[in-house]
């Protein structure tokens, strides 16, 4: 590991070289930063990976089954565990997907999964990604860089290999392809992840693409080569948002989307990865509902706990959350990548009245969660140094023909010494982590 520290500086070089960096709009201008590599490892036992693995393995699950059952039946609603209205307000809730089932029936093929672990030792979820969860690619290089500069580092020590996500990932292209070339459709240049989007082209032999390339004729979906040339299209691992995916069903001033794709979709003539309309299952507000999913679809208790979370929607947790307001932290559920997050104890006497005030007003708009006291990890300081950060593991669960948990992830830590958010857009950086073999 020493290796590792000594070697820190030429290896965020690397990576600023390599173009590995994280793009962000804010008041209309984008700006890229780099995404700082931090060189001492998150380190996970192998028998705590396997806890995880199992947890993580159960709820994707469900959440399938979830996504399946909403867009379909919607048996959990006429069971009344799950309210209706909560469902079809949920603003990731799409009414175009109503009835429309996606190749094998796989809705979520890339799963991030947000956890902290707590200073008890017990793992908590913080979040459900289902949508476009990113961050893979950055822990895939940093191992790359790593070896190269420090190969002795890795025989020496008992670390599984994680450069097998490329495999999986195109395991999962591969088992949904209903017939042609597997693309991964990029909003392009200016996206926060595009260093993402080419670095997975590359690895899987997948095509990266815009949608300049890609036109749909007869309900089929082709790419455009530089000589002209179509090939239909099997697969697309789409890195747009749903609403730019088709300006013809969702939004109409979508300038990155491609018409009619979802015709195409909906007709079974290409598989879309991941499937429109999996917001429902990750809105903040229906996470809530995760544990009894599980209880409802698989007949489990789940193994891996939701942080505390409390339902201004129902009567008695806004009475709670009323009472305990300065010790919870308030989410948006529309909102991701940190933003939309209140502390309440942070709020002055003002702020805080008309917080409430509008908590009120949109209860369904928030949750309260209780503030999970999750463990600090080092990181290498200014000076050299090690400094605890407070750091979170975003898992990565790709469902194909089976359910696989990556042995590895993407661990993100605040710089901020006094900050719990650790998101990328806030400022944060990250580390690899390394799951003991044994």
């Amino acid at each position: 590991m020493d290796g590792l520290i000594r070697n820190s500086e030429t290896i965020n070089k690397l990576l600023s070289r390599y173009g590995v960096k994280f793009g962000i709009y804010k008041n209309g201008v984008f700006k890229e930063q780099l995404f700082p590599f931090d060189p001492v490892p998150r380190i996970i036992k192998y028998d705590e990976f396997l806890y995880l693995e199992k947890g993580l393995t159960q709820r994707v699950n469900a959440l399938n089954m979830f996504l399946s059952d909403v867009y379909g039946s919607k048996q959990i609603i006429k069971d009344g565990v799950i309210p209706e209205e909560f469902v079809y307000s949920a603003s990731g809730f799409l009414p175009p997907c109503d009835g429309v089932m996606p190749s094998k029936n796989i809705y979520s093929h890339i799963s991030g999964i947000d956890l902290v672990q707590s200073k008890d030792d017990n793992w908590y979820i913080l979040e459900d990604n289902l949508r476009v969860p990113s961050g893979a690619s950055y822990s895939m290089i940093a191992r790359e860089l790593q070896r190269r500069s420090t190969p002795e580092t890795f025989r020496q020590n008992s670390v599984i290999d994680n450069r097998n996500y490329a495999d999986l990932l195109k395991e999962v292209m591969d088992n949904v392809n209903t017939g042609g070339i597997n693309v991964i459709l990029s909003p392009g240049r200016y996206n926060a992840a595009y260093f993402e989007h080419s670095y997975l082209a590359e690895k899987t032999g997948a095509v990266l693409t815009t949608g300049n390339d890609i036109v749909c004729e007869n309900d089929n979906l082709y790419y455009i080569d530089y000589n002209g040339k179509k090939q239909r299209i099997g697969a697309v691992y789409r890195r747009i948002s749903d609403e730019y995916l088709d300006p013809m069903t969702f939004n109409e001033e979508s300038v990155i989307g491609i018409p009619h794709i979802f015709e195409a979709y909906k007709k079974g003539n290409v598989a879309l990865i991941n499937a429109p309309g999996n917001g429902v299952a990750d809105d903040k507000g229906i996470y809530y509902f995760v544990p009894k999913m599980i209880k409802y679809y698989l007949g489990e208790d789940s193994i891996l706990k939701n942080a505390p979370t409390y339902l201004p929607y129902y009567e008695d947790d806004m009475k709670y959350v009323l009472d305990k307001f300065d010790s919870l932290v308030i989410k948006d559920v529309a909102e991701a990548g940190g933003y939309g997050v209140v502390f309440g104890s942070s709020l002055t006497k003002e702020k805080k009245a008309d917080f409430i005030e509008l908590l009120k007003k949109e209860p369904r708009r928030f949750i309260a969660q209780e503030v999970i006291d999750f463990y600090d990890l080092d990181i290498l300081g200014d000076d050299g140094s090690l400094v605890p950060r407070k750091a979170g593991l975003r898992a990565f669960v790709l469902t194909g023909r089976s359910t696989k948990v990556w042995p590895s992830g993407l661990t993100r830590f605040s710089r901020n010494p006094d900050s719990f958010i650790v998101n990328s857009s806030q400022g944060g950086g990250f580390k690899d982590i390394w799951v003991l073999s044994r």
